[in-house]
This record gives C-alpha cells, sequence and structure tokens, in this order.
C-alpha cells in the first residue's frame, strides 16, 4: 500500500518551470547511482548517526522506496542492467565459466556492453537529450565499449574502480578521461592516499556534475546525467575537508561527503529554476560489502549479508525519487522497484518507448510515482547464470542459496559476517528448485525465520509464485556472455590519448584465458 500518497494525474506535458515560466518539452534527467552504499547508510533508513541530511531532506520533499532492488549484488552487471533495462544474463554481463558465479569487469576482462544492446542515452538521443556520464563506467574499459561508443556525448571518469596502485610493469595504473581520451591516471594525475583515505574525486565530480547542469539549463536542451561516483567503494576515500568528521569512521567521512555533494547539487537546480522540470532518482549498485565493514564498508540495515549474495543485504538498495512540483513531498512507495526500471521509466518521462525488438525487463514507474498506484510485478535475483530467488508481494523464493565456498570462507572471506542462519548462508551451493526456502519479508525482512513446506501459507503463497518462475524460465533466452574471457595484454597499457600525455604502457603478449570468478 501506499503511505500518505495522493493520486496526481500523469501527464507528460510538462510545462512549468521553478520560476513558474513556461518551459515546453520533457524533463531533465538525473541518475545518483552510489558504489556499495548500503540500505542502513541514510538516516532516513535508520542510520544512527543521521549523518546525511541532505539525502535525508531529498526523501522528505519526494518519494522513499524502501523495497528497491538492484539486478545484480556485483557492480559491472548492476549497471549494465540499468542502462540498458535488461537482466544480465539478457545483455550478456555474465559468466558461464561456472554455476552462479559474480562477474565483472576488472582491467584483464576482454568483453564489454555488446554493440547490439540498447542504452538509455542512445535512446534518449530521439528526444534531444545531452547526456553526461560522471564516474565509474564499468561496461568495458576497451575503446568499443566506452561511453561515447554508446550514447553519451560526454564522460569525466573512469572504465574501472579505483584500485591501485600498480608498478605499470605487471599491471597498469587506471586511467581517467575526458571524453573520448584519458588525461591521466589514478594514483598518478589523481591522487588517492591509501593510508589517510585523502582525496579530491568526490569534489572534482560534484563540480563536473554543476558545470554540466549549469551550460545545459543555458542551452535549453534536455540533458541525461548519469553520477555514478565511487568513493563509498574500498578503497574508501573522502577530500580533506571530510576526514575525520564522521562517527562512522572513514567510510562515513565519504557518505557524508557524497551527502554534500548531493544537497549541493540539488541545490544548483533550484537556484537555477529548472528543479521542477528535473527529475532525479539516487539509488546504489548493489549493497554494502560487508566483507570490507565496519572500515571500507557500509551498513545493510536489517537484511541479511550483503554485496555478493543474493540475499536482501546484498540486492535491497536505498532508493530515492525527487521531483518537486510533480511527486508529492514525504511520501513512502511500497512498489517493487529495480534499478531496470530507471531505463522505461525515463523513456517514458521523456515521451519515447522503450525498444520493441528486445525483451525489457524494466516496467514504468511513472504510475507509482505520480498517482501513487502498485503496479504487481515479480523481481528475480540472479546471481551469475542462475535465477537464485524470486520476491512476489512480500513473499521471497530461494530456489538456491549460496554465501561463497568453504574454501574462500576459510580465507576470511565472509560476505555474512556475524549472521550464520543454519541452511540459509550456505558455503555450498544448495538446490531448492523443487521445495524452494520461503520467507516473508514484511514480518521476516532478516530471513531468518522459513515458512514451514506444510503449512497452508506455503503452499498458497508458491501456488502464485510458481507459474510465474515457471515462464520466466521458459521465456528466457540469454544473451552472448561477454565475461568469460580475459587477458592481460588488453589491460589499460596505452589508453586514447595517452601519447599526448607520454603515458602510453608496452602491452605483454596476448594470452586469453578463461577467467576466474572464485564467488
Amino acid at each position: 500500500m501506499e503511505t500518505r500518497l495522493l493520486l496526481l494525474p500523469l501527464c507528460l506535458c510538462w510545462a512549468l518551470s521553478a520560476g513558474g515560466a513556461e518551459r515546453s518539452g520533457p524533463p531533465n534527467l538525473l541518475i545518483l547511482l552510489m558504489d556499495d552504499m548500503g540500505w542502513g547508510d541514510l538516516g532516513v533508513f535508520g542510520e544512527p548517526s543521521k549523518e546525511t541530511p541532505n539525502l535525508d531532506q531529498m526523501a522528505a520533499e519526494g518519494m522513499l522506496f524502501p523495497n528497491f532492488y538492484t539486478a545484480n549484488p556485483l557492480c559491472s552487471p548492476s549497471r549494465a542492467a540499468l542502462l540498458t533495462g535488461r537482466l544480465p544474463i539478457r545483455n550478456g554481463f555474465y559468466t558461464t565459466n561456472a554455476h552462479a558465479r559474480n562477474a565483472y569487469t576488472p582491467q584483464e576482462i576482454v568483453g564489454g556492453i555488446p554493440g547490439s544492446e540498447l542504452l538509455l542515452p542512445e535512446l534518449l538521443k530521439k528526444a534531444g537529450y545531452v547526456s553526461k556520464i560522471i564516474g565509474k563506467w564499468h561496461l568495458g574499459h576497451r575503446p568499443q565499449f566506452h561511453p561515447l561508443k554508446h550514447g553519451f556525448d560526454e564522460w569525466f571518469g573512469s572504465p574501472n574502480c579505483h584500485f591501485g596502485p600498480y608498478d605499470n610493469k605487471a599491471t597498469p595504473n587506471i586511467p581517467v578521461y575526458r571524453d573520448r581520451e584519458m588525461i591521466g591516471r589514478y594514483y598518478e594525475d589523481f591522487k588517492i592516499n591509501l593510508k589517510t583515505g585523502e582525496a579530491n574525486l568526490t569534489q572534482i565530480y560534484l563540480q563536473e556534475a554543476l558545470d554540466f547542469i549549469s551550460r545545459q539549463q543555458a542551452s535549453h536542451q534536455p540533458f541525461f546525467l548519469y553520477w555514478a561516483i565511487d568513493a563509498t567503494h574500498a578503497p574508501v576515500y573522502a577530500s580533506k575537508q571530510f576526514l575525520g568528521t564522521s562517527q562512522r569512521g572513514l567510510y562515513g567521512d565519504a557518505v557524508r561527503e557524497i551527502d554534500d555533494s548531493i544537497g549541493k547539487i540539488l541545490k544548483s537546480l533550484q537556484n537555477l529554476g529548472i528543479s521542477e522540470n528535473t527529475f532525479v532518482f539516487f539509488t546504489s549498485d548493489n549493497g554494502a560489502a560487508l566483507i570490507s565493514a565496519p572500515k571500507q564498508g557500509g551498513s545493510n540495515g536489517r537484511f541479511l549479508c550483503g554485496k555478493q549474495t543474493t540475499f536482501e543485504g546484498g540486492m535491497r538498495e536505498p532508493a530515492i525519487a525527487w521531483w518537486p512540483g510533480h511527486i508529492p513531498a514525504g511520501h513512502v512507495s511500497h512498489q517493487l522497484g529495480n534499478v531496470m526500471d530507471l531505463f522505461t521509466t525515463s523513456l517514458s518521462l521523456a515521451g519515447l518507448q522503450p525498444p520493441s525488438d528486445r525483451q525489457i525487463d524494466g516496467i514504468d514507474l511513472s504510475p507509482a510515482i505520480l498517482q501513487g498506484k502498485l503496479i504487481d510485478r515479480p523481481i528475480f535475483y540472479y546471481r551469475g547464470n542462475e535465477m537464485m530467488a524470486v520476491r512476489l508481494g512480500l513473499y521471497k523464493a530461494h530456489y538456491w542459496t549460496w554465501s561463497n565456498s568453504w574454501e574462500q570462507f576459510s580465507q576470511g572471506i565472509d560476505f555474512c559476517p556475524g549472521q550464520n542462519i543454519s541452511g540459509v548462508t550456505t558455503h555450498t551451493q544448495e538446490e531448492h528448485t523443487k521445495l524452494p526456502l520461503l520467507f516473508h519479508l514484511g514480518r521476516d525482512p532478516g530471513e531468518k525465520y522459513l515458512i514451514s513446506f506444510s503449512s497452508y501459507e506455503y503452499q498458497e503463497v508458491m501456488e502464485q509464485i510458481s507459474p510465474k518462475v515457471q515462464l520466466h524460465k521458459e521465456t528466457m533466452v540469454p544473451g552472448e556472455p561477454q565475461l568469460n574471457v580475459c587477458d592481460k595484454a588488453v589491460m589499460n597499457w596505452a589508453p586514447p590519448g595517452c601519447e599526448k600525455l607520454g603515458k602510453c604502457l608496452e602491452p605483454p603478449k596476448s594470452n586469453p584465458k578463461k577467467c576466474f570468478w572464485p564467488h
């Protein structure tokens, strides 16, 4: 049900700006995608330090989604799903090297987002949008996979995460790009102090956003800004003025700086008079990385486990929609949402239809956001090439369970620290397809109390879930897997623009092989 939600007429005839002047055309679109930020990291979701005043205010002025999910519990597949509106198993961002393995795009990956996939910025061009990505791309670092090859007009950021520093011999440092060419490398030109956690990257990303918004406001063209920053991904970082300011340590410092930056972005929209013509959505790519917590990772609140798993802590994300004058302030929607929905919803707000020549998994959330409607839909939880679980209404059925292997666990790699639940957080892949494990997430958000197989409730619920799972599996046509092959020769040795900077490095001989994905 909807909490205090007013019914508003859904209208795609956008006219008024914040200043009250006529402005024809579709709204600007701003997606704020965090990296490894957990559901429990925001004050509005109960984080006890209450150190996210701007995000909490954004929720007070907009709509909170406590039941919003990612499409995969890992960064690259999640981002591919957001920008294509399709499950990673359809768009190719998965591996078949082993069963139910998480895979992503490290430097040595050969693949990337396929040219056959249609990404959101490419489609928005039909409505006259100018699109920019700021921050982490993570859909392939080789030039043919870059953002400007897939619809974006501008890019400031990196194709990979900010790991390092490397010696530029066995492994090259990761490049930072402006549009089509690198302008430096992490740790060399863009400093990150691993001892103190100091880095100025969030401030740079903030200024890039403010400059782009200002330019687009002056040009009177609608824009799509994808602000995909990575300060909360280990190794976490914050600028000097935020270091040591959080009760939560360095991770909290990073969250506080992000919160402050988002406050400045929203204030800029208001000052420029375009807040009422800009749809803003805040969320994260996957759950908090509990393996890095508490110093380098966040909180998933009451939910089970974290990043890398298909338990709630790995898949359920913080989510806020903000659009003054259109979204009623201070409301909570219990609509089941997914990052893939941002693709379809953005197209709808732009007055466009999604592609009809392929299966689109994201749904249009406009009726939920603007009219308070609830749309019946399942949420499928995938890990690699396997559908692990499904949610329908308040019920979640696990068809497979796995946290990580005993071998990895014995090495101290724990995705569920302090949360061992017998028969659920298993260290071997356990199949439950004949008798799925069923939980009621309203009564039991932590997935601790199994509903008895012999109960009437179990039988009644599974009669509803089973046909949806059967149909989903029968109609699933997987895409060609892009995350199977690795080769050190394709790493960031000589990115475009390296000649101008004198930063080209000699690659080793090509030696492609199967990527190893342990979990």
